[in-house]
């Protein structure tokens, strides 16, 4: 994963790579993915995810459950 030095959203210098619990919602069904790594400013909130973060993501959230099971062969 690329890491940025400052926010892309508000420029903050105080984008900075984490490691904890991500709780979501989606449709009304809550999940969370186990010490996640990923970065996130503190000033607005903004969130990058690599692609190893995105592929955990994936694997619990029910928004890609549903996509997978659209998918035609």
């Amino acid at each position: 994963m690329t890491i940025l030095k400052s926010c892309p959203n508000c420029g903050s210098k105080r984008f900075k790579k984490v490691k904890r619990d991500l709780r979501e919602e989606y449709e009304g069904e809550a999940y969370v993915v186990r010490a996640l790594e990923f970065q996130e400013c503190p000033v607005c909130g903004e969130r990058l995810f690599g692609p190893d973060a995105m592929r955990r993501i994936e694997e619990v959230s029910p928004a890609y459950s549903k996509r997978g099971a659209r998918r035609v062969a």
